[in-house]
C-alpha cells in the first residue's frame, strides 16, 4: 500500500483502467473512493451511475463540494468493500485502489504519518481498537509477527523489543524515534526507518488483508456476467492476492509440484485481461511519482456460480493466531 503522497489526487492507473475496460457503462462500484478520482473518471468515461464505498466518513465530507454537481448518479456508502456485495449487485465494474489516501496521510490527527506528530492512531474508519491500543497491549512477540509479516521487516523482534522497553507510546513520532533507532540510518533516497513498521501497524490495525481477501470474493458474487474487476496494487503482498485470485478463479493456477495430487478443475468464474500485471508508463511516473510501484489486474467475470477461496491460497500472510 503506497505511503506517498507526492500527487494526492491522481488517480494511479485510471487511463489503464478505462482502456481496458472500455467501453465504461451501466452501474460501476467504487470500494476505494479515496479523494473520488476514481469515481469521477468513471463517470466521465460513461458509467451511468458509481456507488462510491470508503470506511471513512472524512472522504464524502471532503467531497460534498462536487459530489452534488453528478446528482444520483453517486450513491455513498459508509462501510468496508468487503462487503460489498450487500450494497449492490449485478454490477458492471468493481474498482479497487488499495493505495492509502492522501487525505489520511496529511492530516496529523489521524495518526498515520511518522513524518508528522499526532496520536498513535491509524483507524480507518475512526472507530474500534487504535493502533495505540496495539503497540501497548500486544504480547512482544505478538508485535514481532505483525512487523515481519505485514512490514517484511528483517528487524521486527529488535524492532518489538524496543517497543515493549518503551511502553507507554502515545505519539507517532515517539514510535518513529524507536523504531529509528534499531535499525542503521538510512542512506539517501532510502526510505525511512520506520516505513515498514508504520505500513505494517496499519495494515493490522484496518485488517487490510483481510478486507482484500474478502472483498475479491465479494467482488465475485457482485459482478454481473460481462462484468470487470479492475484492482490497482501498491505492494508486493496485495498484488499476490490479487494475482493468485484472479489466476484460482480463471482456472489458470498449475500444479507445481507433480507429485502432489492434482487440483480440482474449476469452472471459470473470471477470465483474465491479461496475463501480466499492468504498470504505469514513463509519462505518468513522471507525473505522478506514487504510480510507480502500482500494478493494475482486470478480469472479467462468467456466468459461472461464485465461490469462496481460502485465504492462505491467496498468499495472505497468517499470523500464529490465524494459521
Amino acid at each position: 500500500m503506497s505511503s506517498a503522497s507526492d500527487a494526492p489526487h491522481i488517480p494511479v492507473l485510471i487511463n489503464a483502467i478505462i482502456d481496458a475496460c472500455a467501453p465504461i457503462a451501466g452501474t460501476w462500484l467504487d470500494g476505494t473512493f479515496g479523494a473520488g478520482g476514481y469515481t469521477r473518471r468513471l463517470l466521465d468515461a460513461g458509467a451511468d451511475r458509481v456507488i462510491a464505498v470508503d470506511r471513512d466518513p472524512l472522504a464524502f465530507e471532503m467531497a460534498q463540494d462536487w459530489i452534488a454537481g453528478y446528482g444520483d448518479r453517486i450513491t455513498c456508502v459508509a462501510g468496508e468493500f468487503s462487503k460489498l456485495d450487500t450494497y449492490a449487485q449485478d454490477l458492471d465494474g468493481v474498482v479497487l485502489d488499495l493505495g492509502v489516501s492522501s487525505m489520511q496521510l496529511d492530516l496529523a490527527e489521524r495518526g498515520f504519518s511518522f513524518m508528522r506528530d499526532g496520536p498513535l492512531d491509524m483507524r480507518m474508519s475512526q472507530s474500534g481498537p487504535s493502533a495505540a491500543d496495539l503497540v501497548n497491549g500486544a504480547e512482544e512477540s505478538e508485535l514481532a509477527d505483525i512487523i515481519y509479516l505485514y512490514g517484511e521487516e528483517r528487524m521486527s523482534r529488535r524492532i518489538a523489543r524496543s517497543i515493549v522497553a518503551a511502553r507507554p507510546i502515545t505519539t507517532t513520532l515517539q514510535l518513529a524515534k524507536i523504531v529509528e533507532s534499531c535499525l542503521p540510518r538510512a542512506k539517501p533516497n532510502q526510505s525511512h526507518p520506520a516505513t515498514r513498521t508504520f505500513q505494517a501497524l496499519r495494515i493490522a490495525v484496518n485488517d487490510e488483508y483481510g478486507e482484500l481477501a474478502e472483498g475479491l470474493m465479494a467482488a465475485e458474487r457482485a459482478l454481473r456476467p460481462g462484468g470487470q474487476l479492475a484492482v490497482v496494487t501498491f505492494h508486493s503482498v496485495e498484488d499476490r492476492m490479487a494475482k493468485r485470485f484472479i489466476q484460482a478463479r480463471s482456472g489458470t493456477t498449475a500444479n507445481a509440484n507433480r507429485y502432489a495430487p492434482a487440483l480440482e478443475e474449476v469452472t471459470p468464474a473470471f477470465t483474465q485481461k491479461t496475463r501480466k500485471a499492468i504498470a504505469a508508463d514513463a509519462a505518468e511516473v513522471a507525473a505522478n511519482p506514487r504510480a510507480r510501484s502500482a500494478k493494475l489486474r482486470v478480469a472479467t467475470r462468467t456466468d459461472a456460480p461464485a465461490e469462496s477461496i481460502a485465504r492462505a491460497d491467496l498468499g495472505m500472510p497468517l499470523r500464529k493466531s490465524e494459521r
